[in-house]
């Protein structure tokens, strides 16, 4: 145990001399240049990045910004450099600099600048101006300069912030800084400060190092090439340019020497190469090890020799080198010629034209004729203006309806005025249950607007033919509607008429129809029973179609009835006012 003691001590001042982690001598050094910090002498060299001080004194919330003051080559235009940034020194950058803070104590800061040319050094080094650094390791970061000197008394930046108020590992020998271990974070620019002193004037001569952190010094294996694959087809069109693609991942090298080459081998003769011409390579870093290189060769205009080569890519590098071989094939593609194309999609298109008419002709033919083709109705050519085919369904829930006049009623009381003349009794009774439109759509159509209209019940002699008076009764009227429900669409009679009604209006344009659906959500989910004739199930999906629902609002039963007046045919009377005269 004692011995293990011994081992220890003998050891660890080794350990720290190899890498000292606390420097108290930087420490007490760094405060060196805010003695007389009012007025600063900075001493940089042309060619070298520069970088303005940021001097602690000063608040750390307000940014500071040097002015150089005096006239320079550009007139009275006085240049500004904000503290912080970096920035390449030219001899036109010297001159005297203040800065727009002002101390706590009232004085202002003084900058003088000094940049002087590297034939002007009694020493000058271009190799100590840049670094590289293994990652992982420990490494020695030389001040430029420094052999020239005397004067070892050297503090260390990185960027703008001193090495000795990071937390990490190194230290400062002989002026040099000493980092224990490497990262790639450290990759940047250090500035070493020391101190030189000219007729009485203390300078801080700094000098800049590029600092590269690298993961080795030489790479260990050649490029690898991830496309195309060995021996893999690519498919080109005759006629056409074609380019091929390689992609190649090279290790890291301080000095590269990546290249990559592709080469065209006629009739497969491998000895027989002959270089394509490629464009300019492209370049990305991937990872911290790994550059990605992508290189590209064209072929103009593809023949049918060009299918009998092989190609090849080659990447090399220091280490070695790695190729793929590839072919190519002709790509299958179907052309039809245009002398027998052209006419077979032109058939196709047609006959798909032709499917579709044929499908939806009937439906065609009943939009077309109840919508766009207006015939002329002829008012001395039919007895009747209007033939109502409706089904009484049995009382359930109260039946809303409020009738306006042509052009709607202007207020609330309007329409109660004029519920209240159409309704014979005027009682508690009347209010409480209006009646259901098939009784309120007669008074209406011949009563308030003046039509002639037509009811089976009423206007068909008894005795005869029913599907004959149907036709008869069809043929005398000039438009046909039908209340339509859920009753309705299950009786036959009923449905015989609408049918009846569909066959006259594909025969006779003039004919129009309207159906009023009284109780629906939607067409689509009646189901009668018995089913609906296929000529009714198409006809009712596009003819011209009203909603009559109950409890509708005030508003909403004036827009029924408007539609149905604009739906009406022309009228052959003086109609009767829908409002009672004031």
């Amino acid at each position: 145990m004692q011995t293990g003691y011994v081992v220890f001590f003998l050891i660890f001042p080794i350990f720290l001399e190899g890498c000292c982690v606390g420097n108290h001598q930087m420490k007490k050094t760094v405060t060196a240049p805010q003695q007389n910090i009012t007025h600063q002498h900075y001493r940089a060299v042309a060619g070298e990045i520069f970088m303005m001080p940021c001097l602690e004194c000063v608040n750390q919330h307000v940014e500071m910004e040097w002015s150089r003051t005096g006239r320079g080559r550009e007139g009275n235009k006085r240049p500004s450099i904000d503290c912080g940034r970096k920035f390449l020194a030219e001899t036109k950058h010297s001159g005297k600099y203040t800065c727009r803070t002002w101390l706590s104590s009232g004085s202002k800061l003084s900058f003088h600048l000094q940049v002087v040319e590297k034939n002007s050094l009694s020493c000058f080094q271009p190799e100590e101006s840049s670094k590289y650094l293994l990652v992982g390791a420990g490494g020695q970061v030389p001040c430029p300069g420094l052999n020239c000197s005397n004067n070892t008394d050297v503090i260390w930046y990185k960027e703008n912030k001193a090495m000795s108020e990071q937390r990490r590992a190194s230290c400062v020998k002989n002026g040099h800084l000493y980092l224990c271990q490497v990262s790639d974070h450290d990759t940047g620019v250090f500035f070493c400060d020391r101190q030189i002193i000219e007729q009485g004037i203390k300078w801080t001569f700094r000098r800049a190092v590029n600092v590269t952190v690298i993961p080795h010094y030489t790479p260990s294996y050649p490029p690898r090439i991830i496309y195309p694959e060995s021996n893999m087809t690519e498919e080109v069109e005759l006629g056409q340019s074609h380019t091929l693609t390689c992609k190649i991942y090279f290790p890291f090298e301080i000095k590269p020497s990546s290249e990559v080459r592709w080469y065209m081998h006629y009739g497969g003769n491998m000895a027989n190469m002959t270089p394509l011409h490629m464009e300019n390579q492209r370049e990305e870093k991937v990872t911290f090890q790994e550059t990605k290189v992508i290189q590209r060769a064209i072929i103009k205009e593809v023949t049918p020799q060009h299918l009998n080569n092989t190609y090849t890519c080659i990447a090399s590098n220091t280490v070695g080198s790695s190729s793929v071989t590839i072919k190519l094939k002709k790509t299958l593609t179907v052309q039809w010629p245009s002398l027998v194309g052209y006419p077979i999609v032109s058939m196709l298109l047609v006959a798909g034209l032709g499917i579709i008419l044929h499908v939806k002709w009937l439906e065609l033919q009943l939009i077309y004729r109840s919508h766009f083709q207006n015939g002329k109705h002829n008012g001395d050519d039919k007895e009747f203006d209007v033939f109502l085919s409706y089904v009484w369904s049995p009382p359930s829930a109260e039946v809303g309806g409020v009738l306006t006049k042509w052009g709607g009623p202007d207020t609330d009381k309007e329409v109660a005025a004029f519920l209240s003349s159409m309704d014979p009794l005027n009682s508690a009774e009347g209010k409480a249950k209006q009646r259901p439109l098939e009784v309120l759509l007669p008074q209406v159509l011949e009563g308030q607007w003046g039509y002639r209209l037509c009811l089976l019940e009423r206007d068909v002699l008894p005795g005869g033919a029913y599907t004959n008076d149907v036709v008869l009764a069809i043929q005398r009227s000039r438009m046909l509607i039908c209340l339509l429900s859920d009753d309705y669409l299950s009786n036959s009679n009923a449905v015989f008429v609408l049918e009846s009604g569909v066959q006259a209006l594909l025969q006779n344009s003039t004919l129009k129809l309207l159906l009023i659906w009284t109780s629906r959500a939607s067409a689509s989910l009646i189901r009668p029973d018995p089913p609906l004739p296929t000529l009714v199930q198409r006809a009712v999906k596009v003819l011209p179609s009203l909603d009559w629902t109950t409890g509708k609002s005030v508003r909403a039963t004036n827009v029924f009835w408007r539609s149905l007046k604009k739906s009406m045919p022309g009228q052959r009377v003086k109609l009767v006012s829908l409002m009672p005269e004031q």
